[in-house]
């Protein structure tokens, strides 16, 4: 629920160009969409990520803010809503819609017919008359209206505590005490105004003529690329000690050229704030005047804490350029792309990609945080783009991420961006001078990569750089945050979806590597209250620089399903091993054409051959290693899950094969033999889960395989993972007891199933991301496992991630359902070679 409250003497206020606005904000449950724009704009305005509960606006701020507001109600004191209909957006008092809106710069009152329901003196349906407030700069004269009204209690304290007594006589509330009166004043007559609705008398107006607010200045000159910021309290020609001294005195008011000027409290508190805050100081004395020198990158910062103080402050035009489309990121310039990128680019990623632009061009830097599944890696391929193409000389730009996503960032480069002459830089394809890298426009290497070639990688000075998977440098002391730190670029982005993961000190190293000096760091010795204050402030600092959407943020644009596939790159241990086994199956099935094997016989060896380079794509443990068994969990790891049919055992002895080892001869190791190779599929699902569970997503986990499950039900076991499990083997009550279980907890984030115990008859709504580990099946298979979590009764977007190992038979399998996916309905499983449809030369294909 959002409530805002606007003062009953809006004119009034309009005409001073300072219009209060009361917000009533209640958390507890997300906020509809409708709500998020309203949202966006009161964090900007106030610079955090709740907003305070009084704000000062702008005439042009409240029109702003009327316009965030499109088709949301209006409520009167009547109960009848005007021209808007939403149940969790209230406005309150207001004038006509039209008035709100309009182009002038004057603001119409409220209608006089109208109650005013934020005035506490205003009851529902009450004739009693407001506060009225009589009287001189020395003494003062309050009438409150009955007893029965339900503010009474409320303002009577207030004035009792502050002195005044009640006349018996004529009713009236007396203070008389020139020095309580102003001080009076000074700290509730904004109060009495704004929260009461106090009605201020023609002979009060008269008799206070002399008695004017203090004013808080703002200025601001351009200083090479910073800027100098003076922030002072002014009241007329009184010196900044006389201010001082009043303020150290608790007295609300100083005098000088005959006027008497009023020290607003709450403004003294906000400047008082406000100067620690430019300062970067959490505490000390009352600071009446200083000049700040701002950075360029602290520009949006900076500007929301100096409009709060003086909402007339006007920024230099250096200073608007930079941070105008940061606080309002519909001004911003889109980006220079091809017809062909752009057509394929989401409205909200259009967006990103001109904020990235923006940040590029003033050689800054930002996190791009959207939630997993929309698309950072395509924003940051369309800022890759636009460098390039508005800058053809530009230097080579670099991309960091972890190993398993190489060869994803090179598909979609080639896909999205095939403009760019993009190099990986990895394994033993590297780069051995800096001359070299100029032959390129993307350099992608990893996390590792770069640790091993720093002093390379420090020689190059680029145009950009790019790390994805930040979560990689959050520890400033790692050798990948010490790496990255070292290189040299004109503008620096990370791509996380999740920047915060254990404390606000996240933030702070990956701003170390972002904008180098930005975020000053936590002074040694600090205090737990001085740390909550740092705190706050790196909050407010660093928010112009993270952009985040969610899935229910942008839901409009997104499909009710997102599939997406991952790709990943074989080690070179594991792509040996692959390669090796290819070699020797193919001899084989060779070797059986040549002996004059029925077709039914050849068949059965194909998809016998493909099982084993399958399992290699998934994990080489499944396979025999140098005469190490494969991983066995009780149960054949070569058998297909669930519908046992022919194990490789049984097919093999029927084929005449030799058994699956790589040694046709195999004896007696001389030494232990060497471990098995890395999956690159489980680096990849590392990064996935991780990323998925910081999220605060909850994950579905597909696999033909029993054994690959038992496999990453080991790695949830060391990594501390709560996980649900369901294979074939299990009978109907205990599977339905874990269905039930991870429906019913959510702290349990993955659950991992077997395909066909998984296809069919499950609801799996409490999940919203599903990884199809070892997709190679019956593509209606898939679609069937996926639909356990996007069915009825899922109301969040439900994305799916297929890992793909290239370069192999999974890659072919791929582009093969493309091309016959209506043959492919029984080939998957050996069990089902007999009805499958596709030709033995399709199923050798697979295997070349």
């Amino acid at each position: 629920m959002l409530r805002l409250h606007l003062p009953p003497n809006l004119a009034a206020a309009a005409g001073r160009n300072a219009v209060a606005l009361k917000v009533d904000l209640d958390l507890r449950t997300p906020p509809a969409p409708e709500l998020l724009p309203i949202l966006a704009l009161l964090q900007r305005w106030c610079g955090t990520p709740t907003p305070p509960k009084f704000l000062q606006l702008t005439r042009a701020q409240l029109r702003e803010l009327a316009d965030a507001t499109g088709d949301q109600p209006v409520f009167w004191e009547n109960g009848q809503p005007t021209t808007w209909q939403h149940d969790e957006f209230i406005v309150e008092p207001i004038s006509p819609v039209a008035d709100l809106r309009s182009s002038s710069s004057d603001i119409h009152a409220p209608n006089p017919k109208l109650q005013t329901p934020n005035s506490k003196l205003s009851g529902s349906g009450s004739a009693s008359p407001p506060i009225t407030v009589d009287g001189s700069e020395h003494f003062l004269a309050m009438s409150l209206p009955s007893r029965e009204h339900p503010a009474y209690a409320e303002i009577a304290e207030l004035l009792k505590s502050n002195g005044f007594l009640l006349e018996p006589s004529n009713r009236k509330w007396w203070l008389r005490d020139r020095h309580k009166t102003l001080n009076f004043l000074a700290t509730h007559g904004a109060r009495l105004r704004e929260e009461f609705g106090a009605q201020f008398t023609a002979n009060f107006q008269k008799n206070t003529a002399r008695i004017l607010p203090a004013e808080i200045t703002c200025e601001a000159t351009p200083v090479g690329a910073d800027f100098n910021v003076t922030v002072a309290l002014r009241a007329g020609s009184a010196s900044d000690d006389a201010l001082r001294s009043a303020l150290t005195a608790s007295r609300g008011y100083v005098e000088a050229d005959g006027k008497v000027f009023l020290l607003d409290a709450a403004k003294v508190r906000q400047l008082d704030a406000a100067q620690h805050a430019l300062a970067g100081t959490p505490a000390g004395g009352s600071i009446t005047r200083r000049t700040h020198r701002v950075t360029a990158a602290r520009a949006a910062e900076a500007e929301g804490l100096l409009e709060t103080l003086s909402p007339d402050f006007q920024p230099p035009a250096e200073w608007r350029t930079r941070s105008e489309a940061l606080r309002q990121l519909t001004r911003l310039q889109p980006a220079p792309l091809p017809a062909t990128l752009e057509s394929q680019l989401r409205p909200y990623q259009r967006l990103g990609a001109a904020w990235l632009w923006h940040l590029y061009r003033h050689e800054l830097g930002g996190i791009l945080a959207d939630e997993m599944g929309l698309g950072k890696t395509l924003q940051a391929l369309a800022l890759l783009t636009a460098v390039n193409r508005a800058a053809p000389t530009a230097r080579t730009s670099l991309v960091v991420c972890p190993a398993s996503l190489l060869e994803n960032w090179r598909r979609e480069s080639a896909r999205f961006a095939p403009s760019l002459r993009v190099f990986v830089h990895h394994g033993a394809q590297r780069l051995a001078e800096p001359a070299a890298f100029a032959r390129h426009d993307l350099v992608v290497t990893s996390y590792g990569t770069l640790t091993r070639d720093w002093e390379l990688f420090t020689r190059v000075r680029f145009e950009t750089i790019i790390a994805d998977e930040a979560q990689h440098i959050k520890n400033r002391r790692s050798q990948n945050a010490a790496a990255l730190r070292s290189l040299l670029a004109r503008s620096r982005f990370l791509l996380t979806g999740t920047p915060l993961e254990n404390s606000l000190d996240d933030l702070r190293s990956l701003f170390e590597f972002l904008l180098p000096g930005y975020v000053d760091p936590l002074p040694p010795g600090v205090r737990a209250d001085e740390r909550a204050w740092f705190d706050e402030r790196l909050r407010a600092r660093v928010a112009p620089y993270l952009l985040r959407r969610t899935k229910s943020a942008v839901a409009p644009e997104l499909p009710a399903k997102l599939e997406q596939i991952l790709w990943c790159e074989l080690s070179p241990a594991q792509a040996s091993l692959y390669r090796a086994t290819q070699q020797r199956l193919e001899r084989e099935l060779f070797d059986l054409e040549a002996g004059g094997a029925s077709e039914a016989k050849l068949r059965f060896a194909a998809l016998t051959q493909l099982l084993r380079l399958r399992q290699i794509c998934c994990d080489p443990r499944l396979v025999e290693w140098h005469g190490r068994p494969a991983h066995d969990h009780g149960r054949d790891a070569r058998a297909t899950p669930d519908a046992p049919g022919p194990q490789l055992s049984t097919l093999n002895s029927q084929l005449s094969l030799p058994p699956p080892t790589l040694n046709a001869q195999p004896s007696a190791p001389l030494s232990a033999p060497p471990p098995f190779p890395d999956s690159a599929k489980l680096d990849a699902f590392r990064e996935l889960l991780a990323e998925a569970v910081d999220d605060g997503h909850r994950v579905l986990v597909f696999s033909q395989f029993t054994s690959l499950l038992a496999l990453l039900r080991e790695e949830l076991a060391v990594q501390e993972t709560a996980h649900c499990y369901l294979d074939g083997s299990m009978p109907p009550r205990a599977r339905q007891a874990e269905v039930d279980r991870f429906q019913n907890s959510p702290d349990i984030p993955v659950f991992l199933i077997s395909l066909k115990a998984g296809g069919t008859g499950l609801n799996l709504t409490a999940a919203d991301t599903v990884v199809h580990f070892d997709p190679w099946w019956n593509p209606a298979a898939e679609a069937q496992a996926t639909d356990r979590a996007h069915r009825i009764g899922q109301s969040r977007i439900v994305t799916s991630y297929k890992l793909i190992a290239s370069g192999t038979v999974e890659e072919k399998v791929l582009a093969l359902q493309e091309e016959k996916r209506a043959l492919l309905a029984g080939v998957f499983e050996a069990s089902d070679a007999v009805a499958a449809q596709l030709s033995l030369s399709d199923l050798k294909a697979l295997l070349h």
